[in-house]
């Protein structure tokens, strides 16, 4: 791996467009390409006068369209929360966070206060490296418990700390995605790996976080 931070952060994206691509092939192309297999079966069994038959698989394909449409709709707000545009960066998260433990089971402990004061751009940034770590965490575990802690620092900047009890994560690999975003804020990232779980620690500068 070179070190050279464009060619990292070329990689990471490359990276994030590879799970993207995965997600989209393995989920809401199969479930669309198994939807309209199910309607053919309907039309056949209309067609030849087998209506309760008909009746239940289009039953099967509606759940299975629902289901689709909720995937895609998680993944657009992954990608651009509206309401971290609309109603700022606590509501986006706490939304984040209701989403991810209610599919996940798992319980995330929110304590973001200091980031309301913080700029727009930053904002984005802090909601995108969390939201990361907390798919990390999952393909980790999942974890029982994540926590997500930020706090000013005496310097006018902004800590950020996510810390979960799945598997710990001892591949520095891992984090290079994550590192590659908080280095465009011109900050710094410390990943402690234990026997309980892993702890990160991003922390941006104030002249980053007015952004």
């Amino acid at each position: 791996m070179t070190d050279d931070p464009l060619d990292r952060l070329i990689a990471a994206e490359q990276d994030e467009r590879r799970r993207l691509a995965l997600f989209l092939h393995d989920g809401p192309v199969q479930n669309l390409s198994g939807i309209a297999l199910m309607i053919d079966a309907a039309l056949h069994s209309i067609e030849t006068g087998k209506l309760d038959d008909a009746r239940s698989v289009l039953g099967s394909a509606l759940d299975r369209q629902r289901d689709t449409i909720r995937e895609l709709r998680d993944l657009s707000f992954a990608l651009e929360p509206v309401v971290l545009r609309d109603q700022g960066f606590a509501p986006a998260l706490q939304a984040l966070a209701e989403q991810v433990g209610t599919a996940n089971r798992i319980r995330i402990d929110l304590e973001i206060d200091p980031a309301e004061n913080i700029g727009q751009s930053a904002q984005v940034a802090t909601y995108t490296i969390i939201r990361e770590l907390l798919d990390q965490a999952i393909r980790r575990g999942p974890p029982t418990t994540v926590k997500v802690q930020m706090r000013a620092t005496e310097e006018g900047g902004l800590e950020t700390c996510v810390s979960d009890d799945a598997e710990p994560e001892r591949r520095r690999r891992s984090f290079e995605a994550v590192e590659e975003r908080v280095k465009q804020l011109h900050g710094t990232i410390d990943v402690e790996a234990g026997d309980h779980g892993t702890r990160v620690v991003v922390t941006l500068p104030s002249y980053a976080t007015r952004r």
